[in-house]
């Protein structure tokens, strides 16, 4: 049984392998003036993966990568999925004592870092036996390989990226996403938006996020191309826009509006492209519109995760031409999902519950996380802790995200990370953060602040979030108030929504 078990698996690095034996002439990816044939990349992947193996790297182990985008993240994947290891892809946003933190939790044992952001793996409890700084050392590294298969025997559900979103707790949690996972993944994109490997995937978004790190793996298991862009250059992704047939642009809140600038300033005429966006709900209606006009491409209407992929519900698209956009939600394929009450029971049309779901894009649980796992998987099914309501004809309404997460410009943002933060100041008393919907980011935190004595001033408390929070996470106002002015519940708990409200109304006039 066994034997037959296995002949029915497949990994990402076997895929590769098998295009490059397809296409081998074919570009696989590219990064300013490099290009990458699939036989080019194979055999450069295979010289990595054997030299890590002769660096003591095995089965299980973890690699860091702090980087901005570099074609040489994409090798640092495909080597790890060849020999089973596991890439901890790490946010070079974070302030030092997150990156701690996360280094911490995965235990790496070689650190890929760029000489961009080399400063930032040298601080204290940074760890790891070794450190690899990307461009020549890296390349002398990888001519220490040799180009054949590594002998590695590696499974479908082994690890291969993990990728670390924000935790409830206030310090990041790392989700691990499997071979299994990417190769589903790369499925729903072909089956439920026709994506075929004559269309290409430019990586802007950054590759410690899901945005980029999907389908810069998933693309060449399909002998589709991937091209690499550092940031939001829109000088670049006019370029591309203008010269190539794409399949999915990935659009966030924060800079649909530059890009319609630059396409009208320039006036740029698409080629091709598949489907644009992100996160609809979290720009203007106009916004939406008129980018979608001006690339002539519909609009993806998503609701997925870090942890789930482009799944559960971003099986609809809205249309540039329409009157009106429903935002609405429909289920992709290949993933089950339903709507549960607080007691684990599938809720009636139109009453709002917690999405639950399963299926073959869903991550394998958060690293070194028992009694997270327990919680967020329960009866068998993965819960997102993000409110729904199914409607009659099947599609889903949004309602609320659990735990008040504010999404700021696609990073997610839990307001537990920065009270943390501002609580450990002893001239603060209480601190709730909370979300406002913003025209540019989406929504962005505000900090609710009660003092112990001395009055603070706002600049005094962005002093204590600047050297340990991200940019994305500081708090975008500040609001100060007496301890007895927080709306509490009758067991003493302060009622969020509610401070949410007064300062959606405050800044909304």
């Amino acid at each position: 049984m066994w034997e037959i078990k296995h002949s029915g698996q497949a990994t990402v690095g076997s895929l590769l392998a098998q295009q490059a034996r397809i296409r081998p002439e074919e570009i696989a990816v590219e990064f300013n003036d490099l290009c990458r044939s699939f036989a080019v990349l194979n055999e450069r992947v295979n010289r990595l993966a054997n030299a890590l193996v002769e660096c003591g790297v095995g089965r299980g182990d973890r690699l860091a990568v702090l980087s901005e985008n570099r074609l040489e993240y994409v090798e640092i994947y495909f080597a790890a999925s060849k020999i089973g290891a596991i890439v901890c892809a790490l946010n070079w946003r974070l302030r030092n004592i997150e990156l701690g933190h996360c280094i911490q939790l995965t235990e790496p044992k070689i650190i890929f870092v760029s000489p961009k952001y080399e400063e930032n793996a040298n601080f204290p409890g940074a760890g790891s036996d070794l450190k690899i700084v990307l461009g020549e050392t890296f390349e002398r590294f990888v001519s220490q390989g040799v180009p054949k298969e590594p002998e590695v025997q590696v499974d479908p559900e082994d690890p291969l990226v993990i990728l670390y979103t924000s935790g409830t707790t206030g310090l990041p949690k790392g989700a691990v996403i499997s071979h299994r996972a990417f190769i589903a993944r790369v499925n729903v994109f072909c089956v439920d938006y026709g994506m075929t490997r004559d269309d290409t995937f430019v990586a802007w978004a950054p590759m410690f996020h899901m945005a980029s790190t999907d389908l810069s793996i998933g693309m060449p298991l399909i002998g589709g191309r991937v091209i690499i862009v550092d940031g939001f250059d829109t000088l670049r992704l006019g370029e591309v826009i203008a010269t190539e047939r794409l399949g999915w642009l990935v659009l966030m809140p924060g800079v649909v509006d530059r890009l319609i600038t630059h396409i009208e300033n320039e006036s740029i005429i698409p080629r091709g492209i598949l489907m644009i966006g992100a996160m609809a709900d979290l720009l203007p209606p106009s916004q939406v519109q008129k980018i979608s006009q001006l690339l002539s491409s519909p609009f993806l209407n998503s609701f997925g995760s870090t942890e789930t992929g482009i799944p559960p519900c971003s099986g609809s698209m809205l249309k540039f031409d329409a009157d009106s956009l429903s935002l609405s939600k429909t289920q992709n394929s290949l993933c089950v999902v339903k709507v549960v009450d607080e007691n684990d029971e599938e809720a009636e049309v139109g009453i709002p519950g917690e999405m639950a779901v399963r299926g073959p894009t869903l991550f394998s649980g958060y690293w070194n996380a028992e009694e997270t796992n327990l919680r967020d998987f329960r009866n068998g099914w993965f819960h997102m802790g993000d409110m729904f309501q199914r409607n009659e004809n099947g599609t889903f309404d949004f309602v609320d995200r659990a735990k008040y997460l504010i999404k700021s410009g696609g990073e997610n943002i839990y307001p537990a990370e920065i009270e943390r933060v501002l609580l450990s100041d002893e001239r603060i008393i209480e601190a709730v953060v909370v979300k406002r919907a913003d025209p540019l980011w989406g929504e962005v935190p505000v900090a609710v602040i009660a003092c112990a004595a001395l009055p603070m001033t706002e600049e005094q408390v962005f002093k204590i979030c600047r050297p340990n929070l991200a940019g994305f996470k500081q708090p975008k106002q500040v609001v100060f108030c007496s301890l007895d002015d927080f709306p509490r519940s009758t067991t003493g708990k302060i009622l969020r929504h509610e401070i949410e409200k007064l300062i959606e109304q405050k800044y909304s006039k």
